[in-house]
């Protein structure tokens, strides 16, 4: 691969994405990795907010951790321990009933390894999108993806229409990428037109999510009462998930600070009375108190929180089914196309490495056509 010059634009620069980003580098393939966000992450980004009192806090809002089977994966997972851009989460983890309001099933330390990103869950992302011969562009949201006949290449255009260039071939990490859902929340078509891989175009229909909202908290003081860090809730119709993002390695311990995730149905319901559009700041509000609610009916915690908001944007955040198992992701060699992320093998980090890797692989495996 190394006297091979081409181009390949990635977009998206979430796990999957900047996996894929990285590994094309390091085979000698020039990356461009565009991504319409600030910084780096997808569901792995870390939110800085400021108190009101001028305090800066930091949450891993999405994903709270992951944990690594696959021996490929733990080959990446060993470089990136060595590098200091992850360690174990070493806490307990239960479940808790909001019927019998007791906490049950609590893990001991070390019986299954949780893993997080240090000092954030983007840490590995940011890594990755920063290595040699990855040419990383945030802020720049893809508007268009146009195959071009003539040059037998992709011609990226942003949302604005700028120019951002032609390329020999493109990995989508981004289901909205091609997804309705897209047009649904700007007004636009999606930036890939999926007739332009018919062949991949049914197998992409729908993909099924399970929606959900976040409302990230800060405590003055530890919430002594509740014996883990991370939870799952049972019997809630509001709440599915609570960890303690403070206990985290690497972490600011100056407040305590919790994520609480909602349920699915919570969510779905929710999005069926405002629409997938940008909700108000009256509905965030409501959203983010019917959360903490929640929250202060199961006991666990008597103080109210210095600082509570609701992320927006996690209507379609984790998918329900995986719609490419045994290839791990979607590829059309005519028009170098691969399609990528935790939706194609499982929805979990992990997925969305192996998903990465894949697309990477098919790249690789086919230099001819490059």
């Amino acid at each position: 691969m190394s006297n091979i010059v081409t181009k390949v634009a990635v977009v998206g620069s979430g796990i999957s994405g900047a996996v894929c980003a990285s590994t094309l580098a390091r085979n000698g393939v020039s990356v461009t990795l565009f991504e319409s966000a600030r910084g780096p992450g997808g569901r792995m980004s870390q939110r800085r907010e400021i108190a009101e009192d001028g305090k800066e806090l930091l949450f891993d809002h999405g994903a709270p951790f992951f944990s690594i089977s696959n021996t490929d994966v733990l080959k990446l997972l060993h470089e990136w321990e060595l590098k200091g851009l992850v360690a174990e989460w070493k806490e307990n983890f239960g479940s808790f009933d909001c019927l019998s309001n007791k906490f049950l099933d609590i893990d001991q330390e070390g019986l299954g390894k949780r893993y997080v990103g240090v000092p954030g869950m983007n840490s590995i992302c940011k890594s990755l999108c920063n290595e040699t011969g990855v040419e990383s562009k945030f802020g720049i949201g893809v508007g268009r993806l146009d195959w071009l006949d003539s040059e037998n290449s992709w011609l990226v255009m942003g949302m604005d229409g700028q120019n951002h260039g032609s390329f020999k071939g493109v990995v989508a990490s981004d289901k909205n990428i091609f997804s309705t859902r897209f047009k649904d929340v700007t007004g636009c078509p999606p930036p890939l037109d999926l007739s332009l891989a018919p062949e991949l175009a049914m197998k992409l229909q729908d993909i099924p999510v399970n929606p959900c909202f976040a409302v990230m908290l800060a405590f003055t003081e530890p919430l002594s009462s509740i014996p883990v860090k991370g939870f799952t809730f049972k019997n809630s119709e509001v709440l599915s998930w609570g960890h303690c993002d403070s206990s985290k390695p690497g972490r600011s311990t100056t407040s305590e600070r919790w994520v609480l995730h909602s349920t699915a149905k919570y969510a779905r319901d929710l999005i069926a009375q405002t629409g997938l559009q940008k909700p108000s700041t009256a509905t965030l509000t409501k959203v983010a108190e019917e959360l903490l609610e929640e929250f202060e009916r199961t006991g666990l915690h008597g103080s109210q929180p210095f600082f509570k908001k609701l992320i927006d944007g996690q209507g379609s955040a984790f998918p329900a089914a995986s719609v490419a198992e045994e290839e791990k992701c979607f590829w059309d060699g005519k028009k170098r196309l691969a399609i990528c992320g935790d939706f194609c093998v499982s929805p979990n980090v992990e997925g969305a490495i192996l998903s990465g890797l894949a697309a990477a692989a098919k790249f690789i495996e086919a230099p001819s056509c490059l």
